[in-house]
This record gives C-alpha cells, structure tokens and sequence, in this order.
C-alpha cells in the first residue's frame, strides 16, 4: 500500500492513460481468482444456497431500514422548515 502510494506521489504530474486499463485488467483477474478459490471449497459449494438465501434477506433489510431512515429524517427535516416552500 505504501509502496502504490509513493508511486502514486512520484508519478502525479505524468498523464497515465493507460492506468484504468491495466487496473481493471487486474479487477478481473482477482475476481476469477477469488472464483477459483471459492469453487475448489466444499464447504461453500455445500452451502451456497443459503448463503444465497442470507445475502438476500440481509440485502432487503438494509434497504428496508435504510428506506424508513430516509423517510423519517424526511419528515423530521421537512416539519423543521415550519410552513410551505417558498415560490422564487
């Protein structure tokens, strides 16, 4: 990480077009990666389904939690203004 920093630092003013490339390049080869380790071990392919199943219930609670959040700083930000929007 320091490392990647300093480069980073040294190579600030030089135009590095090519950078997005090879950094995506490097996503997918991690992400298959990550896929060949996750397929080589039993455990996780034994228990895909529910770990399916959680990923889903965990994802709608988060966004159902985070939509009455919403909702309610909505309605606690809009009773503050004390009246109707102005017109300009």
């Amino acid at each position: 990480m320091a490392a990647g920093i300093g480069a980073g630092y040294l190579l600030r003013r030089r135009p590095l077009r090519y950078l997005g490339k090879v950094i995506s390049l490097l996503i997918w080869i991690l992400l298959f990666l990550l896929g060949v380790e996750v397929g080589g071990d039993e455990r996780i392919v034994k228990g895909i389904a529910s770990l399916g199943l959680e990923a889903v219930v965990i994802t709608f609670a988060g966004v159902c939690g985070c939509g009455v959040l919403a909702l309610i700083l909505w309605k606690l930000v809009k009773g503050k203004k004390g009246g109707e929007p102005n017109e300009g």
